[in-house]
């Protein structure tokens, strides 16, 4: 009785086919961050400019403009920090950015896993 599961799933496994591998398209974008909305002095606005989570936020933005699918692969460089200075207030205060931010994006392609319908 316990035999007939263990031919079946013996049968099953003789009679699989591989899994193809995935192919990708890879595409290496150059963005720059937007301003944080709040004016702070220089060394917190950069801290606050050069966070991970706003990084990883707007990395994920560059490559979705990309079009459906694009997903990040890497971060490859983050950037310099670029200051401005606030308009009407007199204090030290500025508000800062990323520039250049290096991202590689990909997606998957077209076809490689069984996308295109009536092809195998």
């Amino acid at each position: 009785m316990k035999l007939k599961p263990l031919y079946l799933l013996a049968a099953l496994s003789f009679f699989s086919s591989s899994a193809f591998s995935t192919e990708y398209i890879y595409r290496d974008l150059m963005a720059n961050t937007l301003a944080s909305p709040s004016c702070l002095a220089e060394s917190e606005a950069i801290t606050e400019a050069s966070k991970p989570f706003n990084l990883s936020k707007y990395s994920k933005r560059f490559c979705q403009s990309q079009g459906y699918g694009w997903h990040v692969e890497q971060i490859k460089d983050n950037g310099k920090p670029v200051c401005v200075e606030c308009t009407g207030v007199k204090s030290a205060k500025k508000q800062c950015h990323l520039e250049d931010v290096v991202v590689t994006c990909k997606r998957i392609k077209p076809g490689s896993v069984g996308m295109l319908p009536g092809k195998s």
